[in-house]
C-alpha cells in the first residue's frame, strides 16, 4: 500500500524535470525503455495525431475498444486535475499505488540516462515510459496513445503503430513546428511508420499533401474522411447527439454520442474507422453494430463543452487555437439555446489570444477575463486590452483569480433575467489550464 505522501513525492520529483520543458530527441527515451526492456513492443499501439480533437478520438476509440473486450491503455495529455489521468487502464485513470511502484521501478533507470546524456530526460519523456511500462504489466490487449506535440520528434513515436490517426491539422505551436500548414503537418505525419494503415480526418490541402507523400515514402495504407468514411447524418438529442457514421465496413445508424458539436461527430466517424481498421473491418466485414452504439454511448470527453452545473448552465471547454475555438462557437450555435452567455477567458502568452476573443464575441454577451495557474499564462491586463478592442471596453470585466472570474461571470449572467435562469450560462475556456483551474472549483 502506498500513501499520499508517496504519490506526492513522486509529482514532486517529475515537476522537478520541468512541467513545459521541451526537448524534441528520441534517443534518451529509446535508452530508457531499452533498459526497461522495450515495454511499448509487448502490445498492439493506435497512435493519434493532429492539431485538435486528440483526446476526444482517442477516448472514443478507447471506449470502442472496451465495447468489444478489449483490455486498453491510453495515453493522452496534458492532464486536468490529476497527472494519474494520462494514463488509463481500461478507462480508468491509474491509481496511485500502481503509478508510484511504476515510478520507483524506472527512476534509477532514468537516473542512468540522466547521467549520460547532455540534458535530462524531460516530465514527458519519464510520463511516457511510465505509460508503456504500465501498459505491459497490466498487461493490455491494445495501447492508445496520443501524441504529446507534433509527431516525428514526439516521445510517443518510439513505438511505430500499426494503426496512425491524423485529426484535423492546423496552426498551432507554431515555435516548435513550423509557420505553415505544410510544416505542421510534414512533423506529423512522421508518426506514419512502414506498412501501417492511416485514418486521416478531412484537411486542408496543404496539410493532405505532406501526409500522402509520407504514406508513400513508407508503404503505408490511408483511408480518408470523405472518400472511405464519414458522417453522413447527425441530429442534436438531449445530451448530444444522434449519429449515421459510415465506417469502412458500412452503415452504422443511429449512433449516440453523449457529446456536443459538429467536430465531436467528425472526431466519431475517425475513431470508428480506426477501431474498425485495428480489428480488421473492411468492405467484406462490418463491426458488431450493437457494440459500436455501447462504445460510444460510454465515451466521455471532460473539459469539452462539459456541463458541470446549471442554473445557470456552466460550460467547460478547452479551446486554445483557432481552430478548436470555431468549432466550439459553431456548437454553442447549433446546440445550446442561451438567451445569455457570459465568458471566462484565461489564455497562455504563447497563443493568438485576439483571434480566440474575435471568434467568440459574436456569441457571447460579455467576457471576465482572467489568468490561469500556468507560468506561461498571459496576464489578465494584457488580455483584457485585448479583449476590449474586440468587445468594447463596456463588455470587458477583469479579475485577477479563478474564483472571482467565475463569481463574476455568475453574476453577470444573472444580471436582469427576470425569473428563470434556464436561458443563461457562463462558459470557461481559452485554455486547458483554465479549464482544469475552473474545473477543481466547480466540481467540488
Amino acid at each position: 500500500m502506498t500513501d499520499r505522501t508517496d504519490f506526492a513525492a513522486v509529482e514532486a520529483e517529475l515537476a522537478g524535470r520541468g512541467f513545459t520543458r521541451m526537448a524534441f530527441e528520441l534517443d534518451k527515451i529509446e535508452s530508457l525503455l531499452d533498459l526497461l526492456g522495450s515495454p511499448q513492443r509487448a502490445y498492439p499501439s493506435i497512435h493519434l495525431t493532429g492539431t485538435n480533437g486528440k483526446t476526444s478520438t482517442a477516448r472514443m476509440i478507447d471506449s470502442l475498444l472496451r465495447a468489444f473486450g478489449l483490455h486498453t491503455g491510453r495515453y493522452t495529455s496534458p492532464h486536468l486535475e490529476s497527472v494519474r489521468e494520462r494514463i488509463s487502464l481500461d478507462g480508468e485513470p491509474v491509481d496511485e499505488g500502481r503509478f508510484v511502484a511504476t515510478y520507483r521501478e524506472i527512476e534509477p533507470l532514468a537516473r542512468l540516462v540522466d547521467e549520460r546524456s547532455a540534458e535530462p530526460l524531460t516530465y514527458f519523456d519519464m510520463t511516457t515510459a511510465l505509460a508503456f511500462a504500465t501498459f505491459a504489466d497490466a498487461p493490455v490487449d491494445v495501447a492508445v496513445v496520443e501524441v504529446g506535440l507534433g509527431g516525428a520528434e514526439d516521445a510517443t513515436n518510439v513505438i511505430q503503430a500499426g494503426v496512425c490517426v491524423l485529426t484535423p491539422v492546423g496552426l498551432d505551436h507554431t515555435e516548435w513546428l513550423g509557420d505553415t500548414i505544410q510544416d505542421i503537418a510534414l512533423a506529423k505525419a512522421g508518426i506514419i511508420h512502414k506498412g501501417a494503415t492511416v485514418i486521416s480526418a478531412a484537411q486542408e490541402e496543404e496539410a493532405a499533401g505532406p501526409i500522402l507523400e509520407r504514406c508513400a515514402e513508407v508503404g503505408a495504407t490511408i483511408a480518408r474522411e470523405g472518400a472511405e468514411f464519414g458522417v453522413l447524418r447527425r441530429a442534436v438529442a438531449v445530451g448530444g447527439q444522434v449519429l449515421t457514421l459510415q465506417g469502412l465496413g458500412g452503415v452504422y445508424e443511429e449512433v449516440f454520442i453523449p457529446l456536443h458539436g459538429a467536430h465531436q461527430a467528425q472526431n466519431a466517424a475517425v475513431a470508428l474507422a480506426a477501431v474498425e481498421a485495428f480489428l480488421g473491418a473492411g468492405a467484406k466485414r462490418q463491426l458488431d453494430v450493437e457494440a459500436v452504439r455501447e462504445g460510444f454511448a460510454t465515451a466521455s470527453s471532460p473539459g469539452r463543452l462539459e456541463r458541470v452545473r446549471s442554473a445557470p448552465t456552466i460550460l467547460l471547454d478547452g479551446a486554445h487555437n483557432p481552430h478548436g475555438m470555431a468549432a466550439t462557437v459553431t456548437a454553442l450555435q447549433e446546440e445550446f439555446a442561451f438567451s445569455k452567455l457570459v465568458a471566462v477567458v484565461g489564455v497562455l502568452a504563447d497563443k493568438d489570444a485576439a483571434s480566440l476573443l474575435e471568434l467568440l464575441e459574436p456569441v457571447v454577451d460579455q467576457v471576465v477575463v482572467t489568468r490561469n495557474s500556468s507560468p506561461r499564462a498571459l496576464p489578465a491586463d494584457e488580455l483584457a486590452a485585448l479583449a476590449a478592442e474586440v468587445f468594447g471596453p463596456d463588455r470587458v470585466e477583469v479579475a485577477e483569480e479563478m474564483p472571482d472570474a467565475i463569481e463574476a461571470a455568475v453574476a453577470l449572467a444573472e444580471e436582469d433575467v427576470p425569473g428563470e435562469l434556464s436561458g443563461v450560462g457562463v462558459l470557461v475556456t481559452g485554455s486547458v489550464v483554465t479549464v482544469a483551474d475552473a474545473r477543481r472549483l466547480l466540481k467540488r
